[in-house]
């Protein structure tokens, strides 16, 4: 009792992609920030870690350790705001540009309206297996259409 049937992914218009914006933008500029933290501390690994193998009282031994332990914490973090993205509906393309994709309903397909850091709405989309590379402008006929409540009523 209490459960119900999967339902499939939450569909944006582009209303409602640009109304959830400011909560979206604020856990993705962490997102950006972690993906960046993330990075420069592999570097850092890279280069204590070298080529040489492990000794007994290797004395950047413990610096590993504590970097090891930092990249885990800042994964399980990325991993966090990840889970946050997608509890609201929206797909995390890419943590370091800070990428994000909300499923929309477009004509009678599922598309993804395409949001980047920095742009200050939603003002793209792209079909679901283009990727950034084929996202196109929201033009005035780009039909997209609401998802949860499609009356089947037809417009213009």
């Amino acid at each position: 009792m209490g459960e119900r049937p999967a339902a499939g992914p939450k569909l944006f218009t582009v209303e409602e992609a640009n109304a959830a914006l400011p909560l979206v933008q604020a856990i993705v500029q962490d997102v950006v920030a972690v993906s960046q933290e993330i990075v420069e501390r592999r570097e850092r690994l890279s280069q204590i870690k070298g080529d040489r193998k492990p000794t007994a009282g290797d004395p950047y031994g413990d610096e590993l350790a504590q970097i090891e332990e930092e990249l885990e914490k800042e994964r399980g973090r990325l991993y966090e705001f990840a889970a946050e993205l997608r509890e609201l509906g929206v797909e995390l393309k890419d943590g370091l540009t800070g990428l994000v994709d909300f499923p929309s309903r477009m004509e009678d397909r599922v598309v993804y309206l395409c949001w980047k850091l920095g742009e200050t709405e939603v003002l793209h989309w792209h079909e679901l297996d283009a990727g950034f590379s084929g996202r196109h402008p929201l033009t005035a006929d780009a039909v997209i259409t609401p998802g949860a409540d499609d009356s089947g009523d037809s417009a213009g």
